[in-house]
Protein backbone atom coordinates (compact mmCIF):
# COMPACT_ATOMS: atom_id res chain seq x y z
CA UNK A 1 0.00 0.00 0.00
CA UNK A 2 0.78 3.64 -0.91
CA UNK A 3 0.94 6.66 1.55
CA UNK A 4 1.46 10.04 0.19
CA UNK A 5 1.47 13.65 2.32
CA UNK A 6 2.81 17.05 1.88
CA UNK A 7 3.50 19.65 4.02
CA UNK A 8 3.63 23.60 3.71
CA UNK A 9 7.42 24.49 5.63
CA UNK A 10 5.99 27.74 6.40
CA UNK A 11 3.27 26.50 8.55
CA UNK A 12 6.02 24.45 10.24
CA UNK A 13 7.98 27.65 11.37
CA UNK A 14 4.72 29.55 12.38
CA UNK A 15 3.94 27.10 14.88
CA UNK A 16 7.37 26.51 15.86
CA UNK A 17 7.50 29.94 17.02
CA UNK A 18 4.62 29.85 19.50
CA UNK A 19 6.10 26.85 21.69
CA UNK A 20 8.70 24.77 19.49
CA UNK A 21 9.00 22.18 22.45
CA UNK A 22 5.06 21.39 22.83
CA UNK A 23 4.57 21.01 19.06
CA UNK A 24 7.43 18.85 19.06
CA UNK A 25 6.32 16.41 21.86
CA UNK A 26 2.90 15.65 19.87
CA UNK A 27 4.31 14.26 17.34
CA UNK A 28 7.61 12.59 18.30
CA UNK A 29 9.98 11.05 20.97
CA UNK A 30 12.74 12.27 22.08
CA UNK A 31 14.89 9.93 19.41
CA UNK A 32 13.02 11.58 16.43
CA UNK A 33 13.47 15.21 17.88
CA UNK A 34 17.17 15.00 18.23
CA UNK A 35 17.18 14.37 14.17
CA UNK A 36 14.89 17.05 13.12
CA UNK A 37 17.54 20.28 12.71
CA UNK A 38 15.43 22.68 10.99
CA UNK A 39 12.29 23.43 9.76
CA UNK A 40 11.77 21.83 6.87
CA UNK A 41 13.26 18.53 8.47
CA UNK A 42 10.40 18.27 11.31
CA UNK A 43 7.43 18.91 7.79
CA UNK A 44 9.50 15.93 6.29
CA UNK A 45 8.84 14.21 9.10
CA UNK A 46 5.12 15.02 9.88
CA UNK A 47 4.84 13.94 6.37
CA UNK A 48 6.09 10.58 6.83
CA UNK A 49 4.11 10.11 9.78
CA UNK A 50 0.81 11.14 8.17
CA UNK A 51 2.45 9.09 5.01
CA UNK A 52 2.56 5.67 7.00
CA UNK A 53 -0.95 6.05 8.24
CA UNK A 54 -2.53 6.76 5.11
CA UNK A 55 -0.97 3.42 3.68
CA UNK A 56 -2.24 1.68 6.65
CA UNK A 57 -5.14 2.68 6.08
CA UNK A 58 -6.64 4.34 8.33
CA UNK A 59 -5.13 8.01 9.53
CA UNK A 60 -4.10 9.16 12.79
CA UNK A 61 -6.06 8.41 15.60
CA UNK A 62 -7.04 5.89 17.77
CA UNK A 63 -5.58 2.76 15.72
CA UNK A 64 -2.49 4.24 14.55
CA UNK A 65 -1.10 7.58 16.93
CA UNK A 66 1.81 9.47 15.98
CA UNK A 67 3.68 7.33 18.25
CA UNK A 68 3.11 4.20 17.06
CA UNK A 69 4.80 5.25 14.01
CA UNK A 70 8.49 5.91 14.67
CA UNK A 71 11.03 7.99 11.76
CA UNK A 72 14.69 6.99 11.87
CA UNK A 73 18.01 7.57 9.60
CA UNK A 74 20.47 5.31 8.70
CA UNK A 75 24.07 5.43 8.85
CA UNK A 76 24.06 7.45 4.91
CA UNK A 77 20.82 9.66 7.16
CA UNK A 78 18.26 7.83 4.39
CA UNK A 79 14.73 7.72 6.14
CA UNK A 80 12.92 4.77 6.88
CA UNK A 81 10.20 3.85 9.68
CA UNK A 82 9.33 1.36 12.07
CA UNK A 83 5.72 0.37 13.49
CA UNK A 84 4.68 -0.29 17.25
CA UNK A 85 4.51 -4.14 17.68
CA UNK A 86 0.41 -3.65 18.24
CA UNK A 87 0.25 -1.38 14.89
CA UNK A 88 2.73 -3.77 13.01
CA UNK A 89 0.86 -6.68 14.31
CA UNK A 90 -2.91 -5.68 14.03
CA UNK A 91 -1.79 -4.65 9.96
CA UNK A 92 0.29 -7.82 9.56
CA UNK A 93 3.12 -5.49 8.00
CA UNK A 94 6.08 -7.50 6.46
CA UNK A 95 7.78 -4.59 4.54
CA UNK A 96 8.04 -0.93 4.53
CA UNK A 97 10.00 1.76 2.58
CA UNK A 98 10.15 5.70 3.13
CA UNK A 99 11.19 8.60 0.98
CA UNK A 100 11.28 12.14 2.01
CA UNK A 101 12.05 15.34 0.34
CA UNK A 102 11.38 19.29 0.52
CA UNK A 103 11.72 21.52 -2.21
CA UNK A 104 9.77 25.06 -3.38
CA UNK A 105 8.42 25.56 0.47
CA UNK A 106 6.95 21.95 1.03
CA UNK A 107 8.09 18.91 2.83
CA UNK A 108 6.72 15.23 0.89
CA UNK A 109 6.90 11.94 2.18
CA UNK A 110 6.03 8.91 0.82
CA UNK A 111 5.54 5.54 2.73
CA UNK A 112 4.78 2.02 1.07
CA UNK A 113 4.12 -1.32 3.26
CA UNK A 114 3.44 -4.62 2.61
CA UNK A 115 1.31 -7.19 4.60
CA UNK A 116 0.48 -10.23 4.85
CA UNK A 117 -2.69 -10.04 4.43
CA UNK A 118 -4.71 -10.16 0.87
CA UNK A 119 -6.57 -6.77 1.83
CA UNK A 120 -5.45 -5.29 5.36
CA UNK A 121 -8.39 -2.39 5.00
CA UNK A 122 -10.56 -5.01 6.46
CA UNK A 123 -9.49 -4.13 9.99
CA UNK A 124 -9.53 -0.19 10.00
CA UNK A 125 -13.07 0.50 11.97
Amino acid sequence: MLGIDIVQIARIEKILQKNPELFLSRFLDAEEIALVKTPQSIAGFYAAKEAVAKALGCGIGKECTFFDIRIHKDEKGAPWFSLSERVAKAYAVTETALSITHDGGFAIAAATLKTSRRSHRNVCH
